[in-house]
């Protein structure tokens, strides 16, 4: 969560059909992803309405459109980790969830750098003794039917740790949606947590290589080896979203009854300091001291009247 005192800043760009507000403060976040090109805005990430009109409670990250995964993402379980025989205590950082989850960035207020009429630049640094010491840079730009998000971390501390890093966008269902996303293997958890206990040839009612309409609910898994490309088809709408990044893993979350999904581009699978083979095994990168990572997210709008 995160403690919210007075209004918070609320930066927007714009291009010709598109529209984006970044809340800078809360953790990074887009507060909305909107087309306007049939004359109407239509989200294309859920967005962000506050709770009440209070000036001071708490914001929870997860009610927003999307929020950067830095230094890593999802969930590390056993409260941290070993690294060349150092063990790396990560902290509990959300009520009610039994592991560290998201890395830090979604919970910190970023620096605005620059913000122009299409593009927004944030800055991050987290100082830790016993966890993650890193500088961040979160770059939204606006093209003409695309938002593009580069993400980059550099590590400030003084040994070599994992890093990793992804976005966790929540979309609207509008009604019926299809996915594509070519990926041949998925993590599968025990179906009682989100841990990965076994990676395996994806089942057929989760292969997304060829168009399929999304699950209902009841799926949040890591899906491995992906090509770095996606789409997502709105079939009410005749709308979509092509998604661009070079990252190799995604993690689908679709909760039961729920009027949206998740489709978080991600580098690495949940808990990959702890998979067989550990973390560079499982897509983290081993940063030394001043090395930087960073990669690209790229969501462009498919309009379906137009093909």
């Amino acid at each position: 969560m995160i403690e919210q005192k007075g209004q918070l800043s609320v930066l927007e760009i714009t291009s010709a059909a598109l529209s984006a507000r970044i809340l800078p403060e809360a953790g990074g976040g887009l507060a909305g992803f909107d087309w306007h090109g049939w004359g109407e805005s239509i989200p294309l990430m859920r967005r962000y309405v506050p709770l009440s009109n209070s000036q001071a409670h708490s914001l929870d990250p997860n009610r927003l459109a999307c929020y950067p995964l830095v230094p890593w993402s999802n969930r590390i379980a056993e409260d941290g980790f070993h690294v060349d025989g150092r063990w790396i205590a990560v902290t509990r950082n959300r009520e009610g969830e039994p592991w560290p989850i998201h890395g830090s960035g979604w919970q910190r207020a970023w620096q605005v750098q620059s913000h122009t009429a299409r593009e927004v630049q944030l800055s991050l640094r987290e100082s830790s003794e016993t966890a993650y010491s890193y500088a961040a840079t979160l770059n939204y730009a606006l093209h003409d039917d695309a938002l593009q998000v580069d993400l980059a971390v550099t590590n400030t501390g003084s040994a070599t740790m994992p890093f990793g890093l992804g976005l966790h966008p929540f979309f609207p269902r509008h009604g019926e949606v299809d996915l594509l996303a070519p990926a041949p293997q998925v993590w599968i958890n025990d179906g009682q947590s989100p841990l990965p206990v076994e990676r395996v040839v994806v089942p057929p009612h989760w292969d997304f290589r060829n168009k399929r309409a999304l699950p209902g609910g009841g799926l949040d898994h890591a899906f491995h080896a992906w090509t770095g490309d996606a789409e997502i088809h709105w079939r009410a709408l005749r709308l979509g979203l092509r998604i661009s990044a070079d990252v190799d893993a995604f993690v689908l979350y679709t909760p039961a009854g729920g009027d949206f999904f998740c489709f978080e581009p991600v580098d690495h699978p949940i808990n990959a300091v702890h998979l067989p083979g550990g973390a560079l095994a499982n897509g983290m990168t081993m940063l030394q001291p001043d090395a930087t990572l960073k990669h690209r997210f790229v969501f462009s709008v498919l309009d379906m009247l137009q093909r």
